[in-house]
């Protein structure tokens, strides 16, 4: 199993979560988070004081899945999120020894 941790732009939540759908991905944890990378966070005029915000807005999805279905699954991500501009994001992939599904008690492939 792999948990596969995404962190893409907020506007491009709702095209990677259609594109996952839409490739029988059945659940995923999203979560609001704030960071930067390149670009560095960007400077803003409010009221006519200039400010920098120094952490971006960005959204985090963190999916369990098979081994099998893993480089599926960063493909529609990838594709979904990339507008091609500085700060679209990035995909990471990390080995999940074991899961269990509370409700059931299923196990590991079972329990995806």
């Amino acid at each position: 199993m792999r948990l596969i941790t995404a962190i893409v732009q907020p506007e491009r939540l709702a095209d990677v979560q259609i594109a996952l759908a839409q490739h029988e991905v059945a659940g995923m944890t999203i979560s609001e988070c704030t960071g930067y990378a390149r670009q560095h966070g960007h400077n803003e005029v409010y009221r006519g004081a200039e400010f920098t915000i120094d952490f971006v807005l960005k959204v985090k999805l963190e999916i369990l899945c098979r081994d099998a279905a893993c480089d599926r699954i960063i493909d529609v991500i990838v594709q979904a999120a990339r507008t091609g501009q500085v700060g679209d994001g990035k995909v990471w992939v990390v080995p999940v020894e074991s899961a269990i599904r509370i409700r059931t008690g299923e196990r590991d492939g079972a329990a995806v």
